[in-house]
């Protein structure tokens, strides 16, 4: 290469994911369609050397999800202070500094191809851990203080696993982090059927599979499924432009109608 930019194309498969949602906060982090504060994304976006184009049009849905799980980082540490934040999946994800380089440590889980970019791309910060490991290898958790409390965050990450997998990572981390909090998102069964059928966004970019759904229900049900888990608790995200504003109105959201079709963040707490 001789742009001086950094090669995205290092990525495939469900670890490209973490290009696209990072084109997609970009997009709706400057300008009048702005809807996140993340300065980060746009300068990493721009260092970063990719086929842009083959994700399409842009979407608002990755920029308010982070802004979602950023709400629930911030409220965790408000009770814990002295919390650790673990990013289960976190690609090129910039929440550590929207959130303003928050005094926690700040463990950063994926897999080494992606852990190498967000090295290359994102500056070093002391707090941050970098741990090379896929998020089911829970040898990531060893030599995590439980004491403090530990908020873990999973975006983007268990819909592109099976069902067992991704129920047995909650009951892990319940199991392991008492005192602690979780937060993922779960798309709805009939999106999940269409991307293993294959989603093409463009001739150029077919999504990877999502076998995993769960509803909001389903989400909010956990309590009383995991015995570690002591509440969960289904959160709309924020006002968000076009159609995405009625993901945010309770009395939409939760239409007998609707509550089972749409995507859906849970968070959950822990036993002490």
């Amino acid at each position: 290469m001789t742009s001086g930019l950094i090669d995205g194309n290092t990525l495939d498969g469900v670890s490209s994911t973490t290009l696209y949602t990072l084109h997609n906060r970009a997009a709706f982090a400057s300008g009048a369609k702005s809807v996140i504060d993340d300065p980060m994304a746009v300068n990493i976006h721009r260092s970063i050397e990719y086929d842009w184009s083959k994700f399409g049009k842009p979407a608002a849905a990755a920029a308010l999800r982070a802004r979602t799980f950023d709400s629930a980082v911030q409220a965790y540490l408000a009770s814990r202070p002295h919390a650790s934040v673990v990013a289960l999946g976190e690609g090129l994800q910039t929440a550590y500094w929207r959130l303003g380089r928050p005094d926690n440590d700040w463990y950063s889980v994926d897999l080494e191809p992606v852990m190498n970019l967000r090295a290359r791309v994102l500056p070093h910060e002391d707090r941050i851990v970098p741990v090379a490991k896929s998020a089911f290898d829970l040898s990531w958790a060893d030599g995590i203080d439980p004491e403090p409390g530990v908020f873990v965050s999973a975006e983007g990450l268990l819909m592109y696993f099976d069902e067992r997998m991704a129920i047995d990572l909650i009951t892990q981390c319940a199991a392991r982090f008492p005192g602690g909090g979780m937060i993922f998102d779960s798309i709805p069964e009939w999106l999940s059927q269409r991307t293993v059928a294959g989603v093409h966004l463009t001739e150029h970019y077919t999504m990877p599979a999502m076998p995993f759904s769960m509803s909001s229900r389903r989400g909010a049900s956990l309590a009383s499924e995991i015995p570690a888990v002591v509440s969960a608790t289904d959160v709309l995200f924020p006002t968000g432009p076009g159609w995405w504003r009625f993901n945010s109105m309770p009395t939409l959201a939760n239409n007998r109608l609707i509550r089972d079709r749409r995507t859906s963040v849970t968070v959950l707490r822990f036993a002490a």
